[in-house]
Formats: C-alpha cells, sequence, structure tokens
C-alpha cells in the first residue's frame, strides 16, 4: 500500500469528518463539509471536516493530524462570516504560519497557545517539538471560496508525495471529570436574570449541578435538562458586558451576529442558513414583517408567530421536497411568539419575546442566541410603535429549550465561570408573588399578602404552626420563590418563639 492510499483514522471526532486515502486534509471552518467533498474522489483528499471554535476545536484536530502522519498539506476554506466572526481558520492558519507559546488556558490550565488574535488551545502532553516538526512538515493555503480551495486539494493532489518517515503519534486526553450532580426532576425548569450575562451564569449553575450526562451524536457527552426556561427580564441598551468580561462573546462578535438574526441573506453554496434568512424569505415571505403588520393592527393579538421549522414541502429551497426531519443541519430555533400586554398596575405596554429551540448549546451558543433574539424584539418594538403611535416597552425574553445542554468539552470553562460569578446572594428582583407581613394573632399567627406593585392586600393566613402556615401560602402561591418560602418558615418559627417566650417579635430583625 502505497503513501496516498492509507485510510484516515481520526482519533478524535471520527463521526464529524468526511475520511479518504489521500494525504490532504481540508478544514471547511463553518461551510458544510459536503459541499467541498462532492467536487473531489476520496483519493484526493485525506480528511474534510468542520472546525467551529478555535479554542475547543484545534487541539483535536491536531491530534488527528498527530495519529495520521501520511498527511502532508492542508487547505483551510475561510470563507464565511461566520468564519470571519469565529476566527477559528485564521487562528489554525496562524499555528502553521506564527506559531505557539507557552501560555494558560482561559481556566488556567498549562498549554500552548497559538500566536494568533484569535484564543487556541493546545494540550501540553503535546510536546512542542513534535508540533514543530508538524509545523515545519505540513504546507498550507487558506482561502476564500470553495471552487478555489477544490482546484488547490486537486493541484495538490496530482503531485508525487513527499518521501516522508514520520511516526503515529497519539497523546491521551486528560481527564474531564463531571463534577458532583445533585439529584433533580428531568423535565420542566426555570431560571430567571436581569441580564443575559446574569441569567447564563444561572444556567450553568443548575445544569453542572442536576443536569443528566448523556452520549451525544458527536462523539462526545453533554450534561442536558430537558425543557429549560429562561427568562431575562432587563438588558440596556448595546448590552450589557460584564468587565473583565466573562462571557464565551464580547461586543464585536455580537455587532457581527446581530445580521445573521435580523436579515435575510443570499444562499450561497456549502453555507448553511442563517435564522433571519428563516425568518425573512424561507417560506417565500417575510415573516418578521407580517409581525409587525400583524401587532400593528391587533395590539394585543395573541398570534404573532415566526416559524423556522420546514416539515416539508418546500419546492423553493429544496427541489426534492424534503423536510428539516431528513436534514442533520435543521435549525435549533424553532418558533418565535411577540406579544403585547399591558404592564402590571401600570397605563404602559409591555412587549416580550418567546423562543422554542428544539436543542441548545447553553455555554457557547445561548448567549449569543439570547441577544440575538433581544435585537429582534427590539426591532419589531420600535417597528410597531412607528406603525401605532403607542409607547410600548421592552418586556422579558424567555427563551424555552426543549434540550438545553452543555457538551463536556466546556465543563471545566462552566465550572469556572460558576465559581467565580454564580452569586448566593438573592438576585436583584423581588418575587412576583408579592410581599408578606408577619405579625402575632392573640397566641397565633397572622401573615398578610401584599401585591407587589399596587400594595393591596390579596390573601391572609392564619394559624398557630409556623409549618402549617407556610404549607398554607405554597399551596395558594405555587409560583413562590425557593428562597422566599425559605424566609418565610424561617420569620414564622421566630415569631412562634417569640409568642412561647412572651418576647416581642419584629420581622427582619436578626
Amino acid at each position: 500500500m502505497t503513501q496516498t492510499q492509507v485510510i484516515y483514522t481520526p482519533i478524535y471526532k471520527p463521526n464529524q469528518l468526511i475520511c479518504g486515502t489521500g494525504r490532504i486534509a481540508i478544514i471547511t471552518g463553518w461551510t458544510v463539509k459536503a459541499a467541498v467533498a462532492k467536487h473531489l474522489e476520496p483519493d484526493q483528499y485525506a480528511v474534510i471536516g468542520q472546525l467551529y471554535s478555535a479554542a475547543r476545536g484545534i487541539n483535536f484536530l491536531l491530534r488527528n493530524l498527530l495519529a495520521n502522519p501520511q498527511v502532508d498539506s492542508l487547505v483551510i476554506l475561510n470563507a464565511t462570516k461566520e468564519d470571519k466572526n469565529a476566527g477559528s481558520c485564521q487562528c489554525l492558519f496562524d499555528f502553521f504560519t506564527n506559531g505557539f507559546y507557552d501560555s494558560t488556558t482561559d481556566t488556567g490550565k498549562p498549554c500552548w497557545q497559538v500566536h494568533s488574535p484569535v484564543a487556541g488551545y493546545i494540550d501540553k502532553e503535546i510536546p512542542a517539538v513534535v508540533l514543530e516538526e508538524l509545523r515545519s512538515r505540513t504546507s498550507v493555503q487558506m482561502l476564500d471560496t470553495i471552487p478555489s480551495a477544490v482546484a488547490q486539494v486537486k493541484a495538490w493532489a496530482a503531485l508525487p508525495p513527499r518521501a516522508l518517515t514520520i511516526p503515529v503519534r497519539v497523546y491521551p486526553l486528560a481527564d474531564n471529570p463531571n463534577g458532583t450532580t445533585l439529584p433533580g426532576p428531568v423535565y420542566g425548569h426555570r431560571v430567571e436574570g436581569t441580564t443575559v450575562a446574569d441569567t447564563w451564569v444561572r444556567i450553568l449553575h443548575l445544569i453542572r449541578r442536576t443536569g443528566i450526562v448523556r452520549p451525544t451524536g458527536y462523539d462526545g457527552q453533554w450534561q442536558e435538562l430537558i425543557d429549560l426556561m429562561a427568562v431575562v427580564t432587563d438588558e440596556p441598551p448595546g448590552f450589557y458586558f460584564p468587565e473583565p468580561n466573562y462571557l464565551p462573546i464580547d461586543q464585536d462578535f455580537i455587532q457581527h451576529y446581530l445580521p445573521q438574526v435580523l436579515e435575510d441573506a443570499p444562499y450561497q453554496e456549502g453555507v448553511k442558513y442563517t435564522y433571519g434568512q428563516r425568518m425573512r424569505s424561507w417560506f417565500g415571505h417575510d415573516q418578521i414583517q407580517a409581525v409587525i403588520q400583524k401587532l400593528a393592527k391587533e395590539i394585543d393579538s395573541a398570534s404573532a408567530v415566526i416559524n423556522l421549522w420546514d416539515s416539508g414541502g418546500n419546492l423553493n429551497r429544496r427541489p426534492d421536497g424534503s423536510s428539516d426531519h431528513q436534514h442533520s443541519g435543521s435549525p435549533c430555533l424553532n418558533h418565535v411568539w411577540v406579544r403585547v400586554i399591558p404592564q402590571k398596575a401600570k397605563d404602559e405596554l409591555e412587549m416580550s419575546l418567546t423562543a422554542l429551540f428544539r436543542s441548545n448549546d447553553m455555554f457557547s451558543a445561548w448567549p449569543a442566541n439570547a441577544m440575538g433574539l433581544r435585537g429582534l424584539q427590539e426591532h419589531i418594538r420600535v417597528e410597531v410603535e412607528k406603525a401605532t403611535g403607542l409607547a410600548i416597552a421592552l418586556g422579558p425574553l424567555v427563551t424555552i429549550s426543549q434540550s438545553a445542554h452543555v457538551y463536556d468539552d466546556c465543563w471545566e470553562n462552566a465550572d469556572q465561570t460558576i465559581n467565580l460569578h454564580y452569586k448566593l446572594e438573592r438576585p436583584n428582583y423581588t418575587d412576583p408573588v408579592g410581599n408578606f407581613v408577619i405579625e402575632p394573632d392573640g397566641e397565633g399567627i397572622l401573615v398578610t399578602q401584599v401585591h407587589p406593585a399596587s400594595g393591596y392586600v390579596v390573601a391572609t393566613y392564619r394559624g398557630h404552626n409556623p409549618l402549617q402556615v407556610v404549607r398554607q401560602i405554597c399551596h395558594s402561591n405555587p409560583a413562590i420563590t425557593p428562597d422566599h418560602a425559605a424566609y418565610l418558615g424561617m420569620e414564622l418559627l421566630k415569631l412562634k418563639m417569640c409568642l412561647e417566650e412572651k418576647s416581642d417579635y419584629r420581622q427582619d430583625a436578626l
């Protein structure tokens, strides 16, 4: 068997790659790998694969190359807006052209880091001399179109192979412990925060503490909650980015990402739809504009709906009439619902937006998804205000993720984020069920519930046993927050002790 007939055998992520028997590796970035493969024969390439993230993808890619020394050339396709935004292809190119240096990862673990504006980490288990050898023996070209990439592959494939004798090198990955998982419900979860950043940390905490670890279809594991509702109550104009920024995105990324949600995009071979394209033109009409017109005519409508799931029969997009059920690249965002309702106890209107995801990467994707949806929500709000002359406030953003998960290669980053930024104190919002005034009632207990906005009395609760009174309150208010219920239990026990000791009781007194 000659060098050009060796089958590429990936050690990591094999199900995500198209393997051949050649000696040229093709990295397609965010371009669908099949869009390149269809122009080539298997003996013209060794492997074709996508590279979404430099920080977590380059390490696996280089390990696979070291395990397949027949590869002597690399073609990098850096073709789309998504590629420019992610920077993963540029970082890989920078590894081969600029090299690497001794550093630490974003979680503080020693690593080799690529000399690049984009963060790319390589495990220290791989010796520097081995990485330098890989750099020196690999020919690399970065191109920006599918035709130019295919032409380069064919030109190199026509050349005789170089006479190189390189051993197969495999370096086992260090263990990625799952940590401590506590019991909890399988279905139906809720998280609320003031901003996208605040809510994101709370999401990670909930998934890492109670999520179930399952295998994925992408050569690994994820930790998952099913049917997770995340509510973002507020967000400043231009979005909130912490300082220092612990989010996986920054302001510049979001400015490039927003058009993918708000704007249509022309068809480009190998490029997946964008959410904007699905909402603007995929089904032959502009659904965003239709929602604006619907609300302008009927402000309290409950049918301002945008659908992104193609159930089949769309011959304009797929001549065979196939559905998203038959394609692996089906959209994660499936449904958007916009609603305008009066704000509680105010003479103002607010616009909420609810988005349904069938599958949601909560570490790497959710912050950008949420900010993109916030941008869509603000766009619709402004246009409806213009059309109606009504004052409409920006209400909550609600995302419902049917599969809310964190991939195993992000567990370490998620844990660091939780340890540094998850706050134990109560978040900065009041319990929507209201406030409770506690006082003695003769020999017993009296609790008065008041509306959180108007201050009106809405209910009273009486009894002698603190636990029974708390149960009355929780039975009447199933949405009460857990910390509020615990607080009431402690205060009622304190009141009971004061009654027994015939001493004065003051609520919230230490």
